[in-house]
């Protein structure tokens, strides 16, 4: 995936309480650890929980899609990269999983949010959230 634009990047150990009876970690992780990457991402930006309360907007998952490739696995480092794809209609965040240990991409994956506000999907990005992702 073509990487345009600020990425943010989240490193780990994999933990022993994310991995299956095999020491792999279980696929549901996965987005536990995008999650945490693509709070990054916003945050890096000023786009935190404040930001979100100040301007009565919320971010909500409307689609997701990971691709495995290499596993993960206990005690290996993991990282997380996640950059935004297209940020007019709609977020689409894009991410990047590495197995630092063995030198392999992990996995591919990204998700697609919409804003709301007062309980309203919005048709666009809010310009607040424009400014700050474009800055």
């Amino acid at each position: 995936m073509k990487k345009t634009g600020p990425t943010a990047v989240y490193e780990q150990r994999v933990p022993f309480h994310d991995c299956d009876p095999l020491r792999i970690v279980w696929h549901g992780h996965y987005y536990k650890y995008l999650e945490i990457a693509r709070t990054l991402l916003f945050e890096e930006r000023g786009m935190d929980m404040a930001f979100f309360r100040e301007h009565g907007l919320h971010m909500v998952v409307i689609e997701s899609r990971c691709r495995y490739a290499f596993p993960l696995r206990y005690g290996e480092t993991l990282q997380v990269e996640a950059w935004f794809k297209d940020v007019e209609q709609r977020l689409l965040v894009a991410y990047e999983i590495r197995n630092l240990t063995h030198g392999r991409r992990a996995a591919r994956a990204w998700t697609t949010l919409v804003a709301m506000r007062d309980e309203a999907m919005l048709m666009e990005t809010p310009r607040e959230m424009l400014e700050r992702i474009r800055a």
